[in-house]
């Protein structure tokens, strides 16, 4: 009951998630998205200073200072930089699918840096679903649009992102660790806005509500998914994250009147497939340590 509690709880914040991103569509199609940038980095801000200072924890002490944490940090800023740009320049159905390829970023960034063992099944895996990224954005051909590219600087980043976070220290509180990720996308954000060559737009009533939204959304998501966590095995709710593509590709045809051709759902495919393998693989090699740790004689 707990795990069907916690799959819910995923879904839920994949589609708040969904939406997030598709009120950040709707900002940048009128403002400069380095200014939506600025203000999602200054919401998190306040929501995750107040609970620092609410629970005590220093932002600024020695294990901010931490390599680990200051990679992961940086790469939060890159991250939000590339997927920002491509919501606004690129379908949000691509924008998804292409996303959907970070595990397997992972994937590769730990057995490329981290010295983790990764089977021929799993190299095959990541092979199948960066082919799967490369049919949906298609490089060479008619239907390529170059923007499509930041999507894949997303992804990267986030698999930086990620990669450091497993060396941050774990006394590190998360809501530290929040706050330090929310806290470069501000200064990022401006970054952004002079690479656009735009001016800062004063915001409609219509535009604030929206970036609210926008906000709202986001930290109804991670909230659900720190839940989702907490009382679900990681093994049963994580693959139901890629319910996100999925509410992503609604949104794109209901809302955004898109409709994906047939080599993005074949990319899509490919794409999911092969991530969803890696976690089952990895998920069993998992199971098969654990069993031969338990089997061996005490000393």
């Amino acid at each position: 009951m707990q795990n069907l509690r916690g799959i819910v709880l995923v879904i839920l914040a994949m589609a708040f998630f969904t939406l997030e991103d598709g009120f950040n569509k709707f900002l940048t199609t009128s403002l400069p998205a380095g200014q939506v940038m600025v203000f999602l980095g200054l919401g998190g801000v306040l929501l995750f200073g107040g609970i620092c200072l609410w629970q005590r924890s220093p932002v600024l002490g020695p294990l901010s200072r931490h390599p680990a944490v200051i990679t992961r940090t940086v790469a939060e800023g890159f991250s939000t930089l590339f997927f920002i740009s491509a919501l606004a320049l690129v379908p949000i159905a691509t924008v998804g699918a292409v996303f959907q390829a970070t595990p397997l970023a992972i994937t590769l960034g730990a057995a490329l840096f981290l010295g983790e063992r990764v089977g021929w099944r799993r190299w095959s895996a990541i092979v199948v679903g960066f082919l799967g990224v490369l049919v949906v954005i298609r490089p060479g051909l008619s239907g390529f649009q170059p923007e499509a590219l930041l999507v894949l600087g997303a992804v990267l980043s986030v698999a930086v992102r990620d990669l450091a976070a497993r060396r941050m220290p774990e006394a590190l509180p998360s809501t530290v660790a929040a706050f330090l990720a929310f806290s470069i996308l501000a200064p990022t954000g401006v970054v952004l806005l002079a690479i656009e060559g735009r001016d800062w737009q004063p915001m409609t009533a219509h535009q604030s509500l929206l970036m609210l939204l926008s906000f709202l959304s986001m930290a109804a998501g991670y909230y659900l998914v720190l839940l989702a966590t907490r009382i679900g095995d990681a093994s049963a709710v994580t693959p139901f994250r890629y319910t996100r593509l999925l509410f992503t590709l609604i949104m794109g045809a209901l809302v955004f009147a898109e409709m994906p051709d047939l080599l993005t759902y074949a990319g899509s495919a490919l794409i999911l497939g092969s991530g969803l393998y890696t976690f089952l693989r990895e998920r069993r090699l998992a199971r098969r340590i654990l069993a031969e740790s338990r089997a061996d004689p005490l000393p």
